[in-house]
């Protein structure tokens, strides 16, 4: 649902063909969204964790 959103097509069409309101449409997007945006966040944090961590260990 929200790739379809993404790939431009107007949130009242994807609503419609979905059969469910925007209201919910925008929950679950607040919802899973943002988790996503919240994982990657933590992933860049580990990997440059990991590179320090590397440097110490070949230094």
């Amino acid at each position: 649902m929200i790739k379809e959103k993404e790939a431009e097509m107007p949130t009242a069409e994807v609503c419609r063909k979905l059969s469910f309101s925007q209201g919910t449409f925008y929950q679950y997007k607040s919802r899973y969204v943002r988790n996503e945006v919240s994982a990657v966040a933590e992933m860049r944090s580990l990997e440059d964790d990991n590179a320090k961590l590397e440097r110490l260990n070949i230094a």
